[in-house]
């Protein structure tokens, strides 16, 4: 089984600019952590786009959807910002059935100490190989049915809907 990572971006993959102390985006750090993390599964990396989520538009979630319609693999994971991960999960959830699609991404960047990042891959990696076809959002060692969650932003966690 080859699983298909595609990489949008989100805090996961932001990191701390010394010079104006804010965060932003330089590369993807999703190689090196599959390569820490000594996963041993067949994975296809492709970057889409390095995006805070609250910048995505229409056109970024419809490039996400067409992407993994248009792809061999039926087990996809897909890096996303958290603020508007729900709503890429419900897009793609509303129109594919056929596949295992899990998006997550962290609440810290995996740059940062105590990051969530590589928890959250971890669990992503078993619940796309494990979870039977759907769209699945993997935060906080839970997963969630895509049309069942919620950020909620008071407890910075993912929450049933």
């Amino acid at each position: 089984m080859t699983i298909k990572l595609l990489i949008t971006g989100g805090t996961i993959d932001k990191i701390y600019n010394e010079l104006n102390g804010e965060l932003g985006f330089n590369q993807s750090h999703l190689k090196h952590m599959l390569e820490r993390g000594r996963v041993g599964l067949d994975i296809s990396l492709e970057r889409l786009f390095l995006r805070d989520s609250l910048d995505m538009n229409d056109e970024d979630r419809d490039l996400i959807l067409s992407k993994c319609l248009e792809c061999n693999e039926d087990n996809i994971l897909v890096t996303h910002g958290t603020d508007t991960l729900v709503e890429t999960a419900k897009l793609l959830g509303n129109k594919i059935k056929n596949k295992t699609i899990v998006l997550f991404g962290s609440m810290i960047p995996y740059s940062v100490n105590n990051s969530d990042a590589l928890f959250n891959l971890g669990v992503a990696l078993s619940a796309v190989q494990l979870k039977k076809s759907g769209v699945y959002v993997v935060m906080n060692g839970r997963v969630f049915d895509f049309d069942r969650v919620k950020k909620d932003k008071n407890l910075g966690l993912f929450t049933d809907a």
